[in-house]
Protein backbone atom coordinates (compact mmCIF):
# COMPACT_ATOMS: atom_id res chain seq x y z
CA UNK A 1 0.00 0.00 0.00
CA UNK A 2 1.56 3.44 -1.05
CA UNK A 3 1.51 6.37 1.35
CA UNK A 4 -0.05 9.22 0.61
CA UNK A 5 -3.41 10.73 -1.06
CA UNK A 6 -5.42 8.80 -3.91
CA UNK A 7 -5.75 12.25 -5.52
CA UNK A 8 -1.99 13.01 -5.93
CA UNK A 9 -1.26 9.13 -7.41
CA UNK A 10 1.41 9.04 -10.56
CA UNK A 11 -1.52 7.67 -12.70
CA UNK A 12 -3.28 11.13 -11.87
CA UNK A 13 -0.23 13.66 -11.92
CA UNK A 14 0.34 12.41 -15.65
CA UNK A 15 -2.61 13.25 -16.52
CA UNK A 16 -2.36 16.64 -15.22
CA UNK A 17 -0.42 19.79 -16.66
CA UNK A 18 2.71 21.31 -15.40
CA UNK A 19 0.87 24.52 -14.14
CA UNK A 20 -1.65 21.97 -12.32
CA UNK A 21 0.77 20.58 -10.70
CA UNK A 22 2.43 23.28 -9.59
CA UNK A 23 -0.76 24.70 -8.03
CA UNK A 24 -0.91 21.22 -5.84
CA UNK A 25 2.57 21.86 -4.86
CA UNK A 26 1.83 24.87 -3.43
CA UNK A 27 -1.27 23.67 -1.95
CA UNK A 28 0.24 20.24 -0.23
CA UNK A 29 3.31 22.58 0.82
CA UNK A 30 1.23 24.75 2.90
CA UNK A 31 -0.76 22.09 4.26
CA UNK A 32 2.50 20.80 5.65
CA UNK A 33 3.86 24.03 6.78
CA UNK A 34 0.17 23.99 8.84
CA UNK A 35 0.67 20.68 9.58
CA UNK A 36 4.11 21.30 11.35
CA UNK A 37 2.85 24.18 13.14
CA UNK A 38 0.11 21.94 14.43
CA UNK A 39 2.45 19.37 15.60
CA UNK A 40 5.12 22.02 17.53
CA UNK A 41 1.88 23.33 19.38
CA UNK A 42 0.55 20.06 20.43
CA UNK A 43 -2.48 20.64 18.49
CA UNK A 44 -2.01 17.82 15.81
CA UNK A 45 -4.07 14.96 15.87
CA UNK A 46 -3.30 12.89 12.82
CA UNK A 47 0.52 12.35 12.84
CA UNK A 48 0.16 9.94 10.14
CA UNK A 49 -0.89 12.78 7.85
CA UNK A 50 2.59 14.58 8.03
CA UNK A 51 4.11 11.74 6.16
CA UNK A 52 1.57 11.34 3.18
CA UNK A 53 2.14 14.93 2.66
CA UNK A 54 5.48 14.64 2.40
CA UNK A 55 5.05 11.74 -0.05
CA UNK A 56 2.97 13.74 -1.72
CA UNK A 57 5.19 16.57 -2.70
CA UNK A 58 7.98 14.13 -3.36
CA UNK A 59 5.56 12.51 -6.17
CA UNK A 60 4.74 15.44 -7.56
CA UNK A 61 8.63 16.92 -7.83
CA UNK A 62 9.28 13.04 -9.36
CA UNK A 63 5.96 13.30 -12.14
CA UNK A 64 7.82 17.50 -12.48
CA UNK A 65 11.52 16.06 -13.48
CA UNK A 66 10.77 13.33 -15.58
CA UNK A 67 8.97 15.34 -17.54
CA UNK A 68 11.71 17.89 -17.56
CA UNK A 69 14.22 15.30 -18.25
CA UNK A 70 12.23 14.21 -21.33
CA UNK A 71 11.44 10.64 -19.68
CA UNK A 72 7.82 10.92 -19.66
CA UNK A 73 5.82 13.60 -21.68
CA UNK A 74 2.82 16.67 -20.53
CA UNK A 75 -0.67 15.41 -21.77
CA UNK A 76 -1.27 15.98 -25.82
CA UNK A 77 -4.14 19.16 -25.23
CA UNK A 78 -2.25 20.70 -22.32
CA UNK A 79 0.43 21.46 -24.71
CA UNK A 80 -1.32 22.62 -27.21
CA UNK A 81 -3.72 24.92 -24.86
CA UNK A 82 0.21 26.40 -23.15
CA UNK A 83 1.71 26.99 -26.66
CA UNK A 84 -1.95 29.38 -27.73
CA UNK A 85 -1.75 31.19 -24.73
CA UNK A 86 2.11 32.11 -25.74
CA UNK A 87 0.86 33.56 -28.85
Amino acid sequence: MSVGTAEYSIKNLNEKTNAEIEDFLKKSKEELFNLRFQSATGQLENTSRLKAVKHDIARMYTVLRERELGISQEPAEAKAESKAEEK
